[in-house]
This record gives C-alpha cells, sequence and structure tokens, in this order.
C-alpha cells in the first residue's frame, strides 16, 4: 500500500473520530457524576498523598487531565484547595492519564474492536433517548467509549505497515543515532505532535498504532511520551493566559513538575529501558522491543515514569509552589484587578464543572459593588472639591465595571446553557444570572446618586447637618445589607443559606427610609428649610432603599425564591 495524501486524510480522519470519542465519553461521565466527582475532590486532598490518588482517580474515570485540572483550579479560586493541595492532585492526574495508554494497548491490539463497539452502541443508544435521571448521560458515555474504539480501529488501519514503506525506517534511523540529541529531538516531536492534537490521550494513541505497525522502535516511541508529558502541560500554559492568578500558577506548578520529570528522564533514558524491558519479560510479557511487545512495553513506560517523578517531586512539593508563586505575579493594582473577571476562563469542560468558578465570581462581583457604598459616603462628607471629582469618577468608573462584568458573566452563562446541562445545573445558572442582573442595576442606582450630588454641588446647594447624618446612617444599613450580601454569595452551598438577617436588614432600612421622608415631608414648610437640597436628599435616601431591595433580591436568589 502506497502512503500518500489519501492515507494522510484517512490517519486524520481515524484520529478525529477518536478524539470526538474520548471528548463524548469524558462529557457524558462529567455531566452523569460531576457532583459526585467535585464533592470527592474537595474531600479527599488533606495531604499531598490523597491528592495524588484523588488526581489519579478522577483523571483515570473521566479519561482527561484537561478536565481534572480545570476541577482543580476551580477550587483554588473557591478557596476550597490551596496551591499546595492542588499540587497533588495535578500529579495524580498525570499518573491517571497513562491509563489510556493501557486500554489502548490491551483492547486496541489485542482484540477485534468493533466485535466489542458494536454492542456497546446497542446498549448505549437507546440510553440517550431517555430522560429518567442520569441516564442520558451514562449513555453518551458508553457511546463515546464505543466511538473511541473505533476510532482506534480506523487507526490502525489507516496507518500503513512499515514492510510497505521501508524508507520511513531510514529516515528515523538517520535521526536516531545521535545519543542524547536524538532523544531532545523525539520529545520536541512528540510535544508538537500533543500541541497540535490538543490532546495527550490521541497522541499517545497515535504513538502507539506507529509502533504497532514497526514505524517507532522502543527508544523513539519512549523520548516521544516525554515530549507528550510536556505538549500537555504547555496546552495548559496557553489556556491559562485568559485565565486568573490562580490558573496561571496551578498551570504553572504542573509545568515545572512534568519539565523537571522529562529532564532527568532523558539523561537516564538509555539505563532505565533496558531495565524496564528485563523487569517486563521477567514476570511474562513479551520483549517491548518488539514489534509485538512495544505498546505494552511504552504504556509500562509511561505509567512508570510519572509514578516515579511523583514519587522523586512530592516531596518538593512547596517548593514547587513557592517557584509558581515567584513567577507568576499577583497584579497590585485594586482598580485593575476589579475591573475584570477573576475566576472565569474561557475553558469549560461541561457546565457542571464550570458552576464552581461562576459562583466564586458572583461573588467577587458583590465585592466589587459593594465599594461603590463606601466611594457614596466619602463623597458626600468630602468638602474638598478635587477629592470629589476624583470620587464621582471612582463611581463612574465601578459603574461601567459593573456593566462589563454582568455583560461577561451573562454571556458566559449563555455559552454554557447553549450545551446540554441537567435541570440542577440550569437553576443554578438562572441563580447567577439573576444575581448579576441585581449587581448591575445597584451599580446603576449609585452611578446615579453620584451624579445628583455632582448636580447639587455645581449648583452650591448643601445638606443641612441633620440630613447628611441621617444618610450616613441610611448608607451604614445599607452596609451591613452588603456585608450580609457577600456572606450569601460567599457560601459554597447555597441550599445552608437562610435569608432572615437579610430580611431583618432590609427592614430596618426601610424604617429608616420612612421616618427621612416623613421628617422631610414635614420641614418643608419651615423656614430656612432649603426645597433643592430637601429633593436631592430625598433622591438619595430613597435610591438608597431601592439598594436594599436589590440585596435582598440576590439573597433571595441564593435560597431559591428567584
Amino acid at each position: 500500500m502506497d502512503f500518500g495524501i489519501g492515507s494522510i486524510i484517512q490517519i486524520f480522519g481515524s484520529l478525529a473520530f477518536f478524539i470526538f470519542g474520548m471528548k463524548m465519553m469524558s462529557e457524558g461521565i462529567q455531566r452523569a457524576a460531576g457532583s459526585q466527582l467535585r464533592g470527592f475532590l474537595g474531600n479527599m486532598t488533606k495531604n499531598r498523598v490523597l491528592g495524588v490518588f484523588t488526581g489519579f482517580l478522577i483523571t483515570a474515570l473521566v479519561q482527561s487531565s484537561s478536565a481534572t485540572t480545570v476541577m482543580t483550579v476551580s477550587f483554588v479560586n473557591a478557596g476550597l484547595l490551596s496551591l499546595l493541595e492542588s499540587a497533588g492532585v495535578m500529579m495524580g492526574a498525570n499518573i491517571g492519564t497513562t491509563i489510556t495508554g493501557w486500554l489502548v494497548s490491551f483492547l486496541g491490539f489485542k482484540v477485534k474492536l468493533s466485535a466489542y463497539s458494536i454492542p456497546l452502541f446497542a446498549i448505549g443508544v437507546p440510553m440517550l433517548f431517555m430522560n429518567k435521571g442520569k441516564v442520558k448521560y451514562w449513555g453518551e458515555f458508553i457511546v463515546g467509549f464505543a466511538i473511541l474504539f473505533l476510532g482506534l480501529s480506523a487507526l490502525k488501519g489507516s496507518v500503513p505497515d512499515i514492510k510497505h514503506n521501508p524508507e520511513v525506517l531510514e529516515w528515523l534511523k538517520s535521526f536516531s543515532n545521535s545519543g542524547i540529541w536524538s532523544r531532545l529531538f523525539f520529545v520536541l516531536v512528540g510535544t508538537i505532535l500533543t500541541i497540535v492534537v490538543q490532546s495527550s490521550s490521541a497522541a499517545m494513541a497515535i504513538t502507539l498504532t506507529m509502533c504497532a505497525q514497526g514505524w517507532l522502535p522502543f527508544e523513539v516511541s519512549a523520548a516521544m511520551i516525554l515530549g507528550e508529558n510536556i505538549g500537555t502541560t504547555i496546552t495548559a500554559e496557553l489556556a491559562s493566559i485568559v485565565g486568573n492568578t490562580a490558573a496561571k500558577r496551578s498551570a504553572r506548578i504542573h509545568s515545572l513538575f512534568n519539565v523537571i520529570g522529562v529532564t532527568w528522564m532523558v539523561i537516564v533514558l538509555p539505563l532505565f529501558l533496558p531495565v524496564l524491558s528485563s523487569f517486563m519479560m521477567s514476570i511474562g510479557f513479551e520483549d517491548p522491543t518488539s514489534k509485538e511487545g512495544m505498546a505494552l512495553g511504552l504504556s509500562a513506560f509511561h505509567t512508570s515514569f510519572n509514578m516515579l517523578n511523583v514519587l522523586i517531586m512530592i516531596g518538593f512539593v512547596p517548593w514547587l509552589v513557592k517557584v509558581a508563586t515567584k513567577t507568576v505575579k499577583e497584579k497590585l493594582d485594586e482598580d485593575e484587578s476589579n475591573s475584570r473577571l477573576q475566576f472565569i476562563s474561557g475553558n469549560i469542560i461541561t457546565p457542571e464543572l464550570a458552576t464552581i468558578e461562576l459562583q466564586k465570581e458572583t461573588a467577587h462581583f458583590g465585592k466589587v459593588t459593594s465599594k461603590m457604598n463606601g466611594f457614596l459616603e466619602a463623597l458626600i462628607q468630602e468638602k474638598d472639591e478635587k477629592k470629589r471629582r476624583k470620587l464621582q469618577k471612582k463611581l463612574a468608573k465601578y459603574e461601567s465595571i459593573t456593566d462589563n462584568m454582568e455583560v461577561e458573566i451573562t454571556a458566559y452563562i449563555t455559552k454554557l446553557a447553549d450545551r446540554e446541562i441537567t435541570s440542577d445545573t440550569s437553576i443554578r445558572l438562572r441563580t447567577y444570572m439573576n444575581i448579576a442582573n441585581d449587581l448591575e442595576r445597584i451599580g446603576d442606582i449609585y452611578f446615579q446618586m453620584g451624579k445628583n450630588i455632582e448636580v447639587k454641588n455645581e449648583k452650591k446647594i448643601y445638606f443641612m447637618p441633620e440630613q447628611r447624618q441621617n444618610l450616613l446612617e441610611m448608607i451604614a444599613l445599607v452596609s451591613e445589607g452588603f456585608e450580609e450580601m457577600v456572606t450569601n454569595l460567599q457560601v459554597t452551598d447555597y441550599a445552608s443559606v437562610t435569608k432572615e438577617k437579610a430580611r431583618e436588614i432590609e427592614d430596618r432600612i426601610n424604617v429608616k427610609r420612612n421616618e427621612m421622608r416623613t421628617r422631610n415631608q414635614d420641614q418643608l414648610g419651615e423656614a430656612g428649610y432649603p426645597v433643592e437640597a430637601a429633593m436631592t436628599y430625598n433622591t438619595i435616601f430613597s435610591s438608597l432603599e431601592r439598594v436594599g431591595d436589590h440585596l435582598i433580591n440576590v439573597t433571595e436568589s441564593v435560597v431559591g425564591e428567584i
């Protein structure tokens, strides 16, 4: 069989089939068991060893180290995991991702895949049409599993046997006889391959398929697998560019761990591979350097390398965290930090796994909005014109920030809602959208109050001492409302939130508004009581009461009443 353009297209089509199956399988299990996986991750990371085990188990289940990394970063963002704890999870994810190689080696090259894939379709496809509980998502998992192996079967058939293309082997030999430089070259090849296909598991499948067809010798394949370990970290680094500081630091820890591991293994590879080969043959496996035994040999190499790297590096986790923290600096400008989303990135694995980041972002939005109450308080008391203008600009800037945050959060929720989601996730997304809407309206109200005060000052109209004192007392009550709202938004489990305290604060705000309105109306006819000041005064305290209404709306959304 000649190897030409048609063969290349066939290979890419088979690879696309394989990747689609892996994606469907991974997303299916995440939808079916996402909340349980999140709970498991949160409860099983009390020390580094448990963290490694957790990362391994979750990655082995979802067949995606990217999904595990995104979950881990979500927990770091939410304050449920420290960077120190997250490092162990990502180390375990590196071991978990090697399971794909074993599945491909044992099943992909030992059995007739179509014989198992077709019955899986018979089981999984009917489940796709069921709306009972999570049966549909387990059906997605089963169908994805079947597609994955059909894709692998097609990949095996599309890569021609080396017997028909001996010139390829000659070409490879010319690159494989230069010692450490050859190993570094094929590490680079593996890195580029992983970046191109955006999946270390898919890159591993390609490597194993080429080995099964006799294209690659054992040493070259091992070096490529090391490169694939680096390639998956570059993908994470690129993805974290649009993320927050925690995401960047998590990606950096992952990169440091893999790059350091690949570095020492490249050096000892000529010594390590013979030892591994001897061990495998001593326990009954075929010679890993032979065409028949190479797939299992490479899977064993991939797993043993990652396990050894974890054993070596687990004691250096605090150092990795320190290096990641020093190389990824926190932005210190408060307004710059508040002007953009901190926890939401462009990386969505499934909506079920994105809700933690979204919840944390909503709490951040609440904190940003609460700052406007302080700006208003300072503006009412400030006598220096230059400082007043600065505070008015702050209110205008933060109103623009709240507008942008609502737009970005809503766009993110819409992107999630466009995908297939569970009913529980749909309710959560609707809750976050309602909260974002109320917070944006609060920003509008503070901006308008700032404009009202600006007009008052330009006209040389001044509040009376009693008016100013009443407004400050009203602002203090609203500040209590903000504190309670932010506290409720930061609670991980919204089901545990009650609205009694928020309602009590809202009632006090209403009582204070009523007292101020009655007193203001009674004094309007009195001599020396300025009408224009009274009108602005009425507008400000009425607006503050409207802020209180939106604050209680947020808590009611949290408890599920809106």
